[in-house]
């Protein structure tokens, strides 16, 4: 049965955040990524407040619960750090631990960069920092793929949202199985094999059966949940990925200057998007403490090595005591 907890609705930077605030002591904020909500931090939240943490989980703007403006431009990255401490701020803590997965990892790291006074410290899942690009389009647009598929340069086009709504569950199956380290190593990478007008339908399989990791009760409340906003908000981060990079040239050489600590599992695609970054990742950072890759787990590592990545979050806050 699924525990919906009791939810606070946070004021924060224009926009109203449906947050599970849970625990006392120091304040930790949990960030969710794509296309997810706070329900990805269910067997990490209880864990983190029996450690002695007020536990903070928001739906991201966009998401579920919580406001989803229109304008594309509403989910730059200023708009989504200034959330984050706007949360703290309503809350009423001065600083905070911030841990996020997936776009929510990207949140968390440039939350650490832009607001150095108010994140104590930082820890990523999934996502590693790989510094500023210099030049946005290669992410959008990688080299050599020119007539080829890639999602995020899909996801750049007016209406990319309406397939996701059209066939929601479909597209959740779809995407929890391809990501996981239940599909062999790079299937999600073999996408660039087909034609930029190719759809996911025709890529990738529908599995009929959940993982162990995923019930049906889940993925429905999941899907209920989706029901509120649709999927333009979410779609609308990977909107602003060069904006982020126009209205940031201040990060340009910094460095992440809090104590950091960054997880992944180490069947997940998203690694490959840069292969070498294992050695890239540790020269952007003043103090990373630690770089593990949990055996067995894809992108959703939260899920599927629950404890595994619970003892790798409260190994990183015991050694900030």
């Amino acid at each position: 049965m699924i525990r919906k907890p009791e939810f606070q609705y946070l004021k924060t930077n224009g926009v109203t955040l449906r947050t599970v605030v849970k625990g006392e002591g120091a304040l930790v904020i949990l960030l969710h990524g794509f296309p997810e909500f706070w329900h990805l931090w269910r067997h990490q939240i209880d864990p983190i407040v029996e450690a002695g943490y007020k536990v903070a989980v928001p739906d991201q703007r966009g998401y579920a619960g919580s406001d989803a403006p229109q304008a594309v431009e509403d989910y730059d990255i200023l708009h989504l750090t200034d959330d984050v401490v706007g949360i703290a701020d309503a809350l009423g803590y001065d600083d905070f631990i911030v841990i996020g997965q997936d776009w929510g990892c990207i949140v968390a790291w440039h939350t650490a960069l832009l607001h150095p006074d108010r994140v104590s410290a930082v820890m990523g899942l999934s996502i590693p920092y790989w510094g500023r690009a210099n030049n946005p389009d290669t992410l959008i647009d990688p080299p050599g793929l020119d007539g080829k598929y890639w999602y995020i340069r899909n996801f750049q086009q007016a209406g990319a949202e309406l397939g996701l709504e059209a066939y929601p569950e479909a597209a959740l199956r779809m995407t929890y199985h391809v990501f996981s380290a239940d599909s062999p190593s790079g299937t999600w990478m073999s996408q660039v094999t087909f034609p930029a007008d190719a759809s996911m339908a025709a890529m990738f399989d529908v599995p009929e059966v959940l993982p162990d990791w995923l019930s049906q009760e889940d993925l429905d409340y999941h899907l209920a949940q989706f029901r509120n906003n649709g999927f333009r908000g979410p779609v609308n981060w990977y909107r602003n990925i060069e904006r982020n990079w126009a209205i940031t040239p201040q990060l340009a050489d910094a460095k992440l200057t809090q104590p950091a600590h960054f997880i992944a599992g180490a069947e997940d695609d998203v690694l490959l998007y840069v292969p070498n970054w294992a050695q890239i990742m540790p020269t952007h950072f003043e103090d990373l403490r630690r770089i593990k890759l949990i055996e067995g787990a894809g992108h959703w590592l939260m899920l599927e090595k629950p404890q595994e990545t619970t003892d790798e979050i409260l190994l990183f806050l015991k050694g900030l005591k």
